[in-house]
């Protein structure tokens, strides 16, 4: 193999790495280098590094973005959410509105009732899992927290499948899009509406 075909090659991964995760051209260029031309380890270790930027993050503050709606077709079922960023400048951007976009058709599609598990009152989440422990008596007390577990995936906005990729969770969407924007984002509120309700 000749250096062309080499650097041909290369150039190829870091496109495709690119294109599935969204991060800069030098950040995909060294993790092909670190992943040894490997793409799948590329590709993850990305990812480790989005988990460390957004924790990273995670504490900044976050009191710009967007407050938008969905309305799906038939007009008898919607959603506002409000997602938060650091600057304007990102809050402008068509990946951040696209990002607010998808948050809010998950609220109309998956129906959450909280933002997140901290957000739960404490006691609703001990009358569920008394609730739980009624109908599995004489189960293990882990059949008790995995069906409160089942819970949480159900009526917590961050720990629902994202209806686009159902192998990521709505938190991995915001994670990944923290990575991607350098900034701390968030989902502030939800507020979802049906006909009738």
């Amino acid at each position: 193999m000749n250096r062309k075909t080499t650097v041909d090659s290369k150039t190829e991964l870091i496109k495709e790495l690119r294109a599935r995760t969204g991060a800069g051209v030098m950040d995909c260029r060294t993790a092909v280098e670190q992943a040894g031309g490997d793409l799948e380890k590329a590709v993850e270790l990305l990812r480790a590094r989005g988990l460390a930027t957004a924790a990273k993050k995670a504490s900044r503050i976050a009191s710009e973005g967007l407050v938008e709606a969905y309305v799906h077709a038939g007009g008898r079922v919607g959603a506002l959410v409000e997602v938060n960023c650091e600057t304007d400048f990102v809050a402008r951007t068509e990946e951040f509105k696209r990002l607010a976009h998808d948050v809010a058709l998950q609220v109309t599609a998956a129906a959450p009732q909280y933002v997140s598990r901290e957000a739960i009152p404490l006691d609703v989440v001990e009358t569920q899992r008394q609730e739980f422990a009624r109908e599995l008596v004489g189960k293990h007390a882990a059949a008790v927290e995995g069906r409160l577990e089942k819970w949480f995936t159900d009526v917590v906005l961050l720990e629902q499948p994202f209806i686009r990729d159902e192998s990521k969770r709505v938190r991995d969407i915001l994670t990944e899009a923290i990575a991607k924007f350098g900034e701390n984002i968030l989902v502030r509120r939800f507020a979802r509406f049906k006909l009738g309700d």
